[in-house]
């Protein structure tokens, strides 16, 4: 099992996966030694406190759990349960304002180890804090944190929550659908058919070996929300369905007219405008891949490329490197990636360029 309750923020609906239903109709006491909630939420434009999320229930084992963000910049975790209180408080600093915030906060009480995440979602920022704890939290107060009736409060700017049983990994995510082709040198594979060791073929023609390939099920909601881009626009002679994070590489004469580069990178999300992109309608939860190349890099796939998976410098970060979805791999084997100094268009840029390239 891995996710096992959802709250979506627009609809308002709660989901819980029937195995837990029926556990905790045999086990009403049933705990979860190991798992993650995480949560994805807009800040509020009128810079006030948001208590994102907060339940509690009363009783002879008393539990609570809350989170809030706050005008100064401050994300607070606040859980306990009977005589143990967890109270952690992570700064992310006024000065970095974003739309939106994912917080992931995971444990395993056999390691007494948890563990609190705030990401950018448009960024490589990422926060990480530890703590200790060592009561498991009660499956169905779980439960309760994706049912917001009665014991549990969830902010209107939040945009899901979701409970899984896995150490969620943080930090740079693949963004392609498992139906992306791309180019290698047998050829053109699936994403979710490529491996390590497969090679690959970069933008600029050059044929270069994965060191890694990478999954990952998420919720198809907030940063994870499917974008299908159209074909024939920027090229492409195919649709193909990515996240909304990743991004397009794109160059020809409107791009060097308009931007003075060669080349600029779009994100997906920039490009949902109604003709070039749109949301895609997906399932529950959606699988991503991508691949780790030895440089950033975009890869080939038919008359368009896509960009890789970017880490920069994480192999020197240990926190974040064993928190990603790389950290099986030996810091060693990590490479460093450096940017390699393209323009990332803003949403009305891309719409600008894709309606040049139209006319």
């Amino acid at each position: 099992m891995t996710w096992f309750a959802l709250f979506d923020g627009a609809t308002r609906q709660p989901w819980i996966r029937e195995e837990v239903e029926d556990i905790l109709t045999k086990r009403q006491r049933a705990c979860a030694p190991r798992g993650s909630v995480v949560l994805e939420t807009r800040l509020s434009p009128e810079g006030r406190p948001q208590n994102l999320i907060s339940y509690k229930r009363d009783g002879t084992s008393a539990a609570s759990f809350s989170l809030m963000s706050t005008p100064h910049g401050s994300v607070v975790l606040v859980i306990a349960q009977g005589d143990e209180v967890v109270h952690e408080v992570l700064e992310r600093g006024r000065e970095a304002r974003t739309d939106t915030l994912q917080v992931t906060i995971s444990w395993d009480v056999v390691k007494k180890l948890g563990r609190l995440v705030v990401e950018r979602p448009e960024t490589e920022h990422v926060l990480i804090r530890h703590f200790g704890i060592t009561q498991p939290p009660l499956l169905s107060d779980l439960v309760a944190l994706a049912c917001p009736t009665g014991l549990t409060e969830v902010d209107p700017d939040v945009i899901f929550v979701a409970l899984s049983t896995d150490i969620e990994p943080v930090g740079p995510m693949p963004t392609l659908s498992p139906s992306v082709p791309i180019e290698t040198a047998q050829g053109l594979r699936l994403a979710t058919n490529l491996k390590q060791g497969d090679v690959v073929r970069a933008a600029s023609g050059k044929l270069v070996p994965v060191l890694n390939a990478v999954r990952r099920e998420v919720p198809s909601l907030g940063s994870f929300r499917p974008v299908r881009l159209r074909a024939p626009y920027f090229g492409l002679e195919q649709d193909v369905v990515v996240s909304r994070h990743q991004r397009l590489l794109v160059s020809g004469p409107e791009v060097e007219y308009l931007f003075g580069r060669e080349e600029v990178l779009i994100p997906a999300s920039a490009l949902v405008n109604g003709y070039a992109g749109h949301f895609e309608p997906a399932p529950r939860f959606v699988t991503y891949h991508q691949v780790l190349l030895p440089h950033h890099d975009a890869v080939r796939i038919p008359d368009a490329a896509l960009e890789s998976l970017y880490i920069g410098r994480m192999r020197r970060d240990k926190a974040l490197l064993s928190a990603s979805v790389l950290s099986d791999l030996p810091r060693a084997l990590l490479p460093e990636h450096h940017r390699a100094g393209y323009q990332v268009l803003r949403s009305f840029e891309a719409i600008t360029l894709a309606e040049a390239r139209a006319a």
